[in-house]
């Protein structure tokens, strides 16, 4: 386990974090867009009150019954994935810390009950979201009260440090409680994905004091308009960390499958998308990891 962060250090991350909130404002209101085909395409989610997002679809079969549960989704953003755990049943809160992607995920939620047919899948008071950065979710949240703890893909990288992390989950989670969490693999952050020739590993794959800084106007996603706040930092974790982690913080592993395919199209020039929406690597097909589903349980 990492010592405790220094004063400096403190300052140095709370800038990080400042600078992450800004550029994920931006993001939020550009992928919320009700454009079709652009953003995250949320009229989708309105207009078919049965839609599932492509991340909760790909580890439906391993998520399990998921009704009844009371689970908090970290790391929620617009709430495409905090909705979908609710059409699963689930009581769910969304927690985010930029305010912007709160307040698409609550217009989303909304508007998707209103929509035909949805409120027979959405229940009054089945979905609820909470502005906080992760770190301080144990406190804005009653701690030993969740079924579930839900983390989407590409969360992770935006955490310092994932001890901290490991320790959230583990006090948010009720006895006989599980985290259940899919994300891009620490070797695909790793690979340069400016390099189209072929696969090239540039940065770390352990986690380090610190962050890479990008500067970047697109996302990873197709937007109406060129992003403002441009600049981001963030940080790898190795899987056996995440995982060391995990269990530091007393939580037993009782899943971890590593898959050849994200949601996104990661390596521009590389990559092959499959028919249910995943990229795969197309020439150096399974020379490599790309995502992984983990579950662990908190004993009772």
């Amino acid at each position: 386990m990492n010592p405790p962060p220094t004063a400096a250090e403190r300052i140095a991350v709370n800038h990080y974090l400042d600078t992450n909130r800004a550029n994920w404002n931006d993001r939020a209101s550009a992928h919320a867009t009700r454009v079709g085909g652009l953003g995250y395409d949320i009229q989708r989610y309105i207009d078919d009150p049965a839609l599932l997002s492509d991340v909760a679809r790909f580890d439906r079969e391993r998520l399990g019954d998921i009704a009844g549960l009371r689970a908090v989704h970290l790391q929620c953003h617009i709430g495409t994935d905090t909705l979908s755990l609710a059409r699963l049943g689930a009581r769910v809160t969304g927690l985010d810390f930029s305010p912007v992607a709160v307040a698409e995920a609550r217009a989303l939620v909304r508007d998707a009950s209103a929509g035909s047919g949805a409120g027979t899948d959405i229940r009054a008071g089945t979905v609820d979201f909470l502005e906080s950065d992760v770190y301080d979710a144990a406190s804005v949240l009653e701690p030993a009260s969740f079924d579930l703890v839900y983390t989407g893909i590409g969360a992770l990288c935006w955490l310092p440090r994932i001890d901290t992390w490991a320790q959230v989950v583990a006090r948010l989670l009720k006895p006989g409680g599980r985290l259940f969490i899919r994300e891009g693999h620490p070797i695909l952050w790793t690979m340069d994905e400016t390099e189209s020739d072929d696969l090239h590993l540039r940065f770390s794959y352990f986690e380090q004091a610190e962050p890479l800084e990008w500067d970047d106007d697109s996302s990873y996603v197709a937007t109406d308009r060129p992003l403002t706040a441009t600049k981001t930092y963030e940080w790898n974790h190795g899987l056996g960390e995440i995982v060391t982690a995990l269990l530091d913080a007393g939580l037993v592993l009782t899943m971890l499958v590593e898959h050849d395919s994200v949601p996104w199209e990661a390596l521009p020039g590389q990559m092959v998308q499959r028919p249910d929406g995943e990229y795969a690597l197309g020439a150096r097909a399974g020379v490599a990891p790309l995502s992984y589903t983990i579950q662990a349980v908190k004993p009772a």
